[in-house]
């Protein structure tokens, strides 16, 4: 199926366009480094492995509104280095300021991230919507040279709602004065971007690296089916987490695992 002719496009941020992954790797061993906890840990890479894992639980609780920013930021490192074995000596709330102060200085784009806004930019209107927090979002896009392709930036602190909450995409898009119909939502989450995105009513695109290219179909938009979990090698159980009211018959998703395939199908 052909894709509707669309005229706004809004990018979720981290590991979308902004190599969250990489480059908070690298900002982490830098702060950690600075605050001499390096030689406590060991295993740098099986110490990120568990942040990676803690950081994300809390970040998912932190979405919906169950934990305030204030213990998000401390406590993944509290718990990071309890879990590890190795107790801070000093609260998790520097060890965040230290790491938030490193992560602009990465700048580190997803790959083709460059090139696919170079194509898009000047063909479509677009715009950034984003949970991250307020006071790196903005110099991280600036660091990494990506204000020119962007007219507006939606930051969720800002917003005063978060995604996967309808306010924020209906706050972008009245924003922006874009029409919903004609307005697409690219994002690597399933349920920040993709599930807030259909159940809003808007269509989506899908970044996940991991698909499984070979069940990978060339159709690109499709109706949102149980198959889809057939062709994501990490086979999440993606529907049994999505609200039963999402605008599933209404809004169309698409699956990609390069963002070179965003010229193919826009």
């Amino acid at each position: 199926m052909s894709p509707k002719k669309y005229t706004h496009l809004f990018f979720d941020l981290d590991n979308t366009i902004w190599d969250f992954n990489s480059n908070s790797f690298d900002a982490l061993y830098v702060a950690l480094d600075k605050l001499q906890l390096l030689d406590l840990i060991g295993s740098y890479d099986a110490f990120f492995k568990i942040y990676s894992e803690v950081n994300e639980n809390l970040w998912e609780l932190y979405r919906h509104g169950l934990i305030t920013k204030k213990v998000l930021s401390a406590q993944r490192f509290e718990e990071s280095f309890e879990k590890h074995g190795t107790p801070l000596s000093i609260s998790g709330a520097i060890v965040n300021a230290t790491y938030l102060t490193e992560m602009p200085l990465q700048t580190k784009l997803v790959d083709g991230a460059r090139k696919v806004l170079d194509y898009l930019h000047g063909r479509y209107d677009m715009a950034i919507i984003t949970n991250g927090f307020k006071e790196v979002q903005y110099d991280k896009i600036i660091k990494s040279g990506l204000s020119k392709y962007f007219r507006k930036i939606f930051i969720s602190e800002e917003v005063g709602a978060q995604k996967p909450k309808k306010e924020i995409f209906e706050y972008a898009i009245k924003s922006m004065n874009a029409p919903k119909n004609s307005s697409l939502m690219i994002g690597d989450s399933w349920d920040a971007d993709i599930v807030g995105a259909m159940n809003f009513g808007i269509d989506q695109i899908y970044y996940n690296p991991k698909i499984d290219r070979e069940k990978w179909t060339s159709h690109f938009f499709l109706p949102l089916s149980q198959n889809i979990s057939d062709i994501l090698a990490d086979t999440p159980p993606i529907l049994d987490r999505s609200p039963t009211n999402m605008n599933i018959k209404s809004t169309k998703t698409a699956l990609i695992y390069d963002l070179h395939q965003l010229i193919e199908i826009l």
